[in-house]
């Protein structure tokens, strides 16, 4: 039998919004388990204690910016109609049925005018990161770092072509000492003070800037997309996978340039005691392994094999003799230590009469060589100990978690809250977005693993 349609459209009743929110809704266990308090204490520093019409209270502002971000609702218009028409983010706000909803520019105004140039979200999400470490569930012991690319809001078909900026190495000074003492202990003589000469004929390398949004970078990579990108570089702890730090910097910035001075910034705001870091091939650095082995972390990494130069007879076929400091080619010759360059590059040189009747050699060197030259660097024994760590059984297990820890969390920011596109334009406005999308990422996370052990 069908029953009548029923129209209550109209029909007044007497109830909370309490009573209309199921006792198992995500935003109540955040409301009971997740203390906002210190929303307060770090914005209250922006708002006029004594002057001017009563604000919404910021707690309420960055709910409603939680709201967006939990739920991946990109747009603040959106926003606004979806916490107007959801009886539970109403109720998670602190509203009742027919309170008014904050406009949109609300939100807009208080992001781009007030907390604008401040470090007000980055403070928000330390402090997510301090809970976690007070509940222990961030140890700050074992840390894995990666990068992912987010697509900037800007069209890759209009940029202007600009001459590539040149590299600053910053750690050249150390680079330079390391030269010179290693060449003083080869008795070489010191090098020459480094002399450019312009040349006219010469073009300069040039890169791609884009018009409308000139902060992002052109990403060029093997497997990856065309277009202009930012880079997220971001670190988990290995615990529990929470997210101790993201950092925004241009698509075309190598992995490795931040690492370091974010893994300092890290130990210095959380006093993480970190023994052991596990990161992608593309930290594979002299210098990153040598200054995480000097000060004792136990380094897993992944490395790559490049193709190219002499296939038949590669570098990798080459022994080196640490005794006496030279290498052993394949039919058993000497190649000796002849000089290091600027670049700190240590050049080994077989000799000429040895190479002459050599069967290899037409596979080892072209034909308009004499001799055969492995270089190898000064800080490649640094490497050594790396790749060794790596062959270990912790090292194999601390590398096979980066599956289930980093790139997990990359994962989850880009399909649950909208972290694969930047928002709006900007480095600094796309800092702002991965701070509060790690932020939710890691109340979503204290409040399960706090719902459990209640």
């Amino acid at each position: 039998m069908i029953g009548p349609v029923k129209n209550h459209r109209h029909e007044q009743v007497t109830v909370s919004i309490d009573e209309l929110v199921p006792h198992d809704h995500f935003l109540r266990t955040v409301d009971a388990l997740i203390d906002f308090s210190f929303i307060e204490r770090i914005a209250s520093p922006y708002y006029c204690p004594d002057n001017g019409r009563p604000a919404i209270p910021p707690i309420t502002l960055f709910k409603m910016i939680f709201i967006g971000y939990f739920y991946g609702v990109r747009s603040e218009r959106q926003l606004e109609k979806e916490i107007r028409d959801n009886i539970a983010y109403r109720w998670f706000l602190g509203y009742s049925l027919v309170d008014r909803i904050p406009d949109h520019s609300t939100i807009s105004f208080n992001r781009k005018g007030r907390f604008e140039d401040t470090s007000v979200f980055e403070e928000i999400f330390d402090e997510t990161v301090r809970q976690a470490k007070a509940h222990g569930m961030v140890s700050g012991r074992v840390l894995l770092s990666d990068s992912t690319h987010i697509k900037a809001n800007a069209n890759k078909n209009k940029f202007i072509r600009k001459a590539k900026a040149e590299k600053v190495v910053s750690y050249l000074g150390e680079l330079e000492e390391a030269v010179v003492a290693d060449r003083e202990a080869h008795g070489k003589k010191p090098l020459k003070p480094k002399v450019i000469r312009p040349v006219a004929k010469t073009k300069p390398a040039m890169t791609r800037e884009s018009v409308t949004d000139p902060d992002s970078g052109f990403l060029m990579r093997n497997q990856k997309p065309q277009g202009f990108f930012y880079l997220d570089h971001r670190t988990v702890d290995a615990k529990y996978n929470f997210i101790t730090d993201t950092y925004i910097t241009a698509g075309n910035m190598h992995d490795a340039v931040p690492y370091l001075d974010r893994l300092a910034v890290q130990k210095k705001k959380f006093a993480f005691p970190v023994e052991a870091v596990a990161l992608d091939a593309g930290y594979f650095t002299g210098h990153i392994c040598k200054t995480l082995n000097e000060a004792g972390t136990f380094v897993v990494m992944g490395y790559r094999r490049f193709k190219g130069g002499n296939p038949k007879v590669p570098k990798r076929l080459f022994t080196y003799v640490p005794s006496l400091d030279a290498y052993a080619c394949p039919m058993g010759c000497k190649l000796s230590y002849a000089t290091t360059d600027r670049e700190g590059y240590r050049q080994y040189k077989s000799r000429p009469e040895d190479c002459e009747h050599c069967p290899l050699r037409s596979d080892c060197f072209s034909a308009k060589s004499k001799q055969r030259s492995i270089f190898r660097h000064i800080w490649e024994d640094e490497k050594e100990k790396v790749r060794a760590n790596k062959r270990t059984p912790s090292g194999k297990k601390l590398y096979k978690l980066r599956s289930q820890t980093i790139e997990r969390s990359f994962a989850d920011a880009k399909e649950l809250h909208s972290f694969r596109y930047a928002r709006r334009r900007g480095r600094k406005s796309v800092q702002e977005q991965a701070y509060l999308t790690a932020a939710v990422q890691n109340i979503k996370k204290m409040t399960l693993l706090l719902s459990r052990r209640v």
